[in-house]
């Protein structure tokens, strides 16, 4: 379970930094490119919420 909650900790860091950049962007083209890598994210955190439903 450790592992688990490391990597989520590890995924609530990265959203809070993507934000706080998309919140610092100046233009709309760094808000684009930061919105893909919070969906990036997105999918990655999804894949393991799926893999450890799939490993009970």
């Amino acid at each position: 379970m450790a592992s688990s909650t490391d990597s989520s900790t590890t995924s609530d860091e990265e959203v809070r930094q993507l934000y706080e950049r998309y919140q610092a962007a100046e233009t709309e083209a760094e808000r684009r490119e930061i919105a893909l890598e919070m969906g990036e994210l997105d999918g990655r955190r999804h894949a393991e919420i799926y893999a450890a439903l799939e490993n009970e």
